[in-house]
């Protein structure tokens, strides 16, 4: 059985289909990117997933380790091990970094997990997660974060544009370390050098998943064909 289900979910933002009838499971213990350019739904889909604020699939199912989630809140969703890097990090005026990194059930010490984002801790440890950070340091604690929760489900979402906040080797080292820990990962990307390192992969086009399959394959695919608009239709594999 999937440890992430969705199922035929449709989701329209003032009478535009932004999910159309998408159907995607992911693997306890896998590694499973969605690929997709800008504007083709891939962050919508991440925070339905977990649950933010204003966002329920008009129609359709999201299901974890089988329970219907659809109505529940992000909270909940975190207690039953659903986590989420978002595009644009967070900042929390106040709270110390190490305090950050120890916030609920940890399995990874914070000293550890700064270490595998490639910050050292004696330098960060007792920061403030504030505007003093960069973006890129703040991209670095949130994964540390992410690293030392050990979540049974981790979305790690990239910006589309603009500067990448964090290296090919970086995020490669940080789904090796999520994968051996337990954990599955949904990743989200437009880079496919990185989707190339998953396990499986998927291609989002028009709102739905046009094609799944070995991350290779997938990832050769979308990098020869790069749609940059299309209907769900033409982008599908042939």
């Amino acid at each position: 059985m999937a440890l992430l289900e969705l199922r035929d979910i449709q989701y329209t933002v003032s009478g535009r289909n932004i999910l159309a009838g998408l159907t995607l499971a992911v693997v306890a213990g896998e590694v499973h990117a969605l690929l997709g350019t800008n504007g083709t739904g891939k962050s919508t889909l991440a925070s339905l997933i977990m649950g933010c604020q204003g966002y329920s699939p008009d129609s359709g199912e999201i299901r974890f380790t089988g329970t219907l989630i659809n109505d529940l809140k992000i909270h909940e969703r975190a207690q039953l091990g659903i986590s989420m890097a978002w595009q644009e990090p967070a900042r929390f005026e106040g709270l110390r970094v190490r305090d950050y990194l120890t916030l609920g059930m940890v399995a990874e010490r914070p000293e550890s997990a700064l270490r595998l984002v490639g910050l050292d801790p004696s330098r960060y440890l007792d920061r403030m997660v504030d505007r003093s950070l960069s973006g890129g340091e703040r991209k670095r604690i949130e994964l540390a974060s992410i690293l030392a929760l050990r979540p049974k489900l981790a979305i790690l979402d990239e910006p589309d544009s603009g500067i990448d906040l964090l290296s090919t080797d970086d995020i490669i080292r940080v789904l090796d370390h999520l994968r051996n820990g337990g954990s599955a990962v949904l990743l989200i990307t437009h880079r496919d050098e990185i989707a190339a390192a998953a396990d499986r992969a998927s291609q989002i086009c028009g709102g739905r998943i046009v094609c799944t399959g070995n991350a290779g394959q997938v990832t050769a695919d979308f990098k020869s064909k790069k749609c940059i608009s299309c209907d769900g239709e033409v982008c599908s594999d042939e």
